[in-house]
């Protein structure tokens, strides 16, 4: 059987990465140079072999699965599909606010005095999930459990699919955060919080149930892609 790989990538820069506004359920389109950067990162993949496609059900990362499929000599003929169990941590009533407003709530509930602070003191995922919770007015936020149950298994099930016909590779679209905490449902030692560039690739291999990691927010297919354009 064929080795299964995922090839994680996190959505293209959008309008509120660009503002630095709070996106997780909420949905901005791709600007143009986060075009740009997608349509590079296609080309820099483009001799992998993907069996299949997969994106989170929102806007910006279906924007950025077809681009990248545009630009992949045998886009047409890849299965894509949509799984919305992939999508961004919901943030509830502070969606749409100030990056800076949220993790300046978020820590004070968690009663550090800011971010850095927080970070510092190796703060958990599950911490920061409830203080989230903690902190949505709205109650729309999702508990740790429904969070790490809906990632872990949304993950799963792709690469248990892949596995299940035969193996391969896959291209996935996600987000940045959710990738992170996905590395940290993988090992409990994996420290990445919000540092995945957008069109980062983070290289996953999935065998008898376990995932092991290859590479994490490698930005070299984009490179390669841009000097492929070159010539």
């Amino acid at each position: 059987m064929t080795k299964t790989e995922l090839y994680v990538v996190r959505h293209g820069k959008t309008m509120f990465n660009t503002v630095q506004r709070v996106q997780g359920w909420c949905d901005t389109p791709l600007t143009k140079p986060g075009v740009e950067g997608i349509r590079n990162l296609g080309a820099g993949l483009k001799d992998v072999d993907f069996k299949e496609a997969y994106s989170s059900d929102s806007g910006r990362a279906i924007e950025t699965a077809r681009l990248i499929l545009s630009e992949h000599p045998h886009g047409p003929q890849i299965p894509f599909r949509i799984d919305k169990r992939i999508r961004e941590w919901c943030f509830g009533s502070l969606e749409g606010g100030y990056d800076a407003e949220m993790w300046g709530v978020v820590p004070r509930v968690l009663n550090f005095s800011n971010y850095d602070e927080m970070i510092d003191k190796e703060t958990t995922f599950k911490e920061i999930c409830e203080a989230i919770y903690d902190a949505d007015t709205a109650n729309w936020a999702e508990t740790y459990e429904e969070l790490s149950f809906r990632v872990r298994t949304g993950f799963e099930d792709i690469a248990h699919r892949i596995e299940k016909n035969g193996g391969g590779k896959a291209l996935v679209v996600s987000h940045g955060l959710t990738i992170a905490f996905l590395l940290n449902l993988i090992n409990e030692e994996s420290d990445v919080r919000m540092d995945l560039a957008n069109g980062s690739v983070t290289h996953l291999t999935y065998e008898d149930g376990e995932f092991s990691c290859q590479s994490i927010g490698s930005t070299e297919y984009i490179e390669k892609g841009k000097e492929i354009d070159k010539v």
